[in-house]
């Protein structure tokens, strides 16, 4: 406010990184409601160890490279995460509409941050300005198993790649990149018509193999990377932090960290440990804390997504100021969750959470904690208590 009032010149972080750093490189923009952190790591990750030495910029940490962030060559591709999350107060337009896309890898559109997005229609016009934006030249690598990503993909006027995993419904399109799980840790790649090969992933759950797949598309068409390397890179990618991150095992239980806010992530997450732990039981503490979660817009589709779990634990709303009447319900999730014959509690506070973790996990089970904060630093602790029974 003050640069503003006094004339000094200001410019949003999103127009900033544009003029500093895309004016003059080719930009991979990774966007979506799901998966963006995770599939942005990964392209960086393909054309980094490609020999691409790629900038990039990552909402997380992923774990190859210990930072967020990279200039890499000054005429190389610069990979960014497209958040569709306004820029700043004086700019509320979405974060990727400055980040000039010559090609755009679209993973999902689901209904979020209601902050901003009043509604449906106002949030998916947000993918078709991004799409619009795209040059003749350039290349959307789009999901086909989301109809709205279909959608919005008609109005590309670049080529359009379509990519799912098998068994998704893809409408009426059939997808040039197509992956087929053959076992927990490895799916077979097609494209074009011809298979790949076998691809080897240290990654779990569904999501993430349709992540890989985007990646390995979006790199190949947009950056020129070619398929063998990439296919090869993708068996040492090493994850991202915050994103199922084992933060380590304490009195025989795995306890993990994720993100995890919107009820699709929820399930996915839990899905994906579901597949890489199959054997005890699964707790997962969830707390509601962004814009979306903390409302009742979701409410009726978290009951669903625990469906993996042993245990639902849901941890108080992390935001105070939500009126009542917009309030998520957790008593009314747990009791949809019971009813359905599965076990939910609804603890006070933070401290009735830690309990609930510590009475019921055992050797061999897994706890997740789902937040997109900081759970009131309830990692540590939870570590610690468990270890502690020993």
């Amino acid at each position: 406010r003050f640069a503003i009032d006094e004339g000094i010149p200001y410019d949003s972080m999103p127009g900033a990184i544009e003029r500093l750093f895309l004016s003059k490189r080719k930009s991979l923009v990774v966007a979506g409601t799901h998966g963006k952190t995770t599939s942005t790591s990964l392209v960086a990750w393909l054309l980094s160890d490609g020999g691409l030495d790629p900038g990039f910029l990552v909402g997380g940490i992923p774990a190859n490279f210990g930072e967020s962030f990279a200039l890499g060559h000054d005429g190389g591709p610069f990979v960014i995460e497209g958040d569709e999350y306004d820029s700043a107060f004086f700019e509320k337009t979405p974060k990727f509409f400055r980040y000039r896309p010559h090609a755009v890898m679209l993973t999902s559109i689901e209904h979020d941050h209601v902050d901003i997005y009043p509604d449906e229609a106002a949030y998916v016009d947000a993918f078709r300005g991004l799409v619009a934006r795209i040059p003749e030249d350039g290349h959307l690598v789009a999901y086909a198993g989301d109809p709205k990503v279909r959608e919005v993909a008609k109005g590309a006027r670049c080529a359009v790649t379509f990519y799912a995993a098998e068994g998704d419904d893809t409408g009426e399109e059939t997808p040039a990149f197509l992956a087929a799980k053959a076992g927990p840790s490895a799916f077979d790649l097609f494209g074009m018509g011809s298979h790949l090969g076998r691809v080897h992933t240290p990654l779990s759950g569904m999501h993430n193999l349709r992540n890989a797949v985007g990646a390995v598309a979006l790199t190949s068409l947009g950056a020129g990377l070619e398929l063998p390397r990439a296919i090869a890179s993708l068996a040492r990618f090493r994850g991202v932090k915050r994103r199922q991150e084992l933060l380590g095992v304490a009195g025989g239980v795995y306890v993990y960290e994720d993100f995890a806010h919107h009820p699709t992530a929820v399930r996915e997450t839990l899905r994906g440990l579901r597949e890489r732990h199959p054997h005890g039981k699964l707790v997962a503490a969830f707390e509601p804390r962004s814009a979306t979660a903390s409302r009742k817009t979701h409410e009726a589709e978290y009951p669903a997504a625990c469906e993996c779990a042993d245990l639902a634990i849901l941890a108080p709303v992390g935001r105070k100021e939500i009126p009542d009447a917009e309030r998520l319900d957790r008593d009314g999730i747990v009791a949809a969750i019971r009813a359905h014959g599965g076990a939910a509690e609804a603890p006070p506070d933070l401290e009735g959470v830690l309990e609930a973790i510590v009475a019921r996990a055992e050797r061999g089970d897994v706890v997740v904690l789902m937040s997109n904060g900081d759970f009131g630093g309830i990692y540590d602790r939870v570590l610690a208590a468990l270890a502690l029974r020993d």
